[in-house]
């Protein structure tokens, strides 16, 4: 049995739902241009998604394969999901406002670094959408012995994502700040998501 489809999977999915601009993302991003706790950020923000995507594909996706009816509800509602997030990408990237940064003259302790990620991770509801409940649901849809690799794909797109964004933002400050760059990560970001959406919708 190959695991290199549902690896994929994972890994293409979470990509596409973690490099949109967000809370989570705009914090590891300033944390890395001001090179302030960056390896801390980076890591709280890949173990949060590691224990969250694995919950979602363990529990969430178990229960959602063992009905027929919460499977099609995930399947429909999940390509529903990914079609908004898609066109919603997309108008971002026709849109005139662009993430900013502002610089802050006092340096945060290591505790209240850890405190500041932490709080944005958990209390944002949509890390709770993307991961558990989307993630997992469509894990659902692979085999048992499948989703550790669909898991083991969607935690390494989380790992290199946030190692990329707060590293690269120490050494490209100036291309990560520029709306131009993120316009191109959004229109990227709307095009994965439209065709995963047709995937998950047609059974492709």
């Amino acid at each position: 049995m190959s695991y290199v489809s549902p690896f994929f999977n994972g890994l293409v999915l979470c990509s596409g739902l973690i490099v949109a601009i967000g809370s989570q993302n705009a914090h590891v991003l300033r944390t890395g241009l001001k090179r302030e706790h960056v390896g801390l950020t980076v890591a709280a923000c890949i173990v949060i998604d590691a224990v969250l995507i694995g919950l979602g594909v363990a529990g969430v996706g178990t229960l959602v394969q063992s009905s027929p009816l919460l499977l099609g509800a995930a399947r429909w509602g999940g390509a529903a999901f990914l079609l908004w997030y898609g066109l919603r990408s997309w108008r971002a990237v026709f849109a005139s406002a662009a993430l900013t940064v502002a610089p802050e003259a006092a340096r945060t302790g290591a505790r209240q670094a850890l405190v500041s990620v932490v709080a944005l991770s958990l209390l944002n509801p949509h890390v709770y959408l993307d991961t558990v409940v989307l993630l997992g649901a469509i894990g659902g849809n692979f085999t048992p012995p499948e989703r550790p690799a669909f898991a083991l794909g969607a935690m390494s797109a989380s790992a290199v994502w946030f190692c990329a964004l707060g590293y690269g933002a120490t050494r490209l400050s100036g291309l990560f700040a520029r709306p131009a760059a993120w316009k191109w990560i959004d229109g990227l970001t709307g095009t994965m998501m439209l065709a995963l959406s047709a995937s998950i919708a047609f059974g492709a």
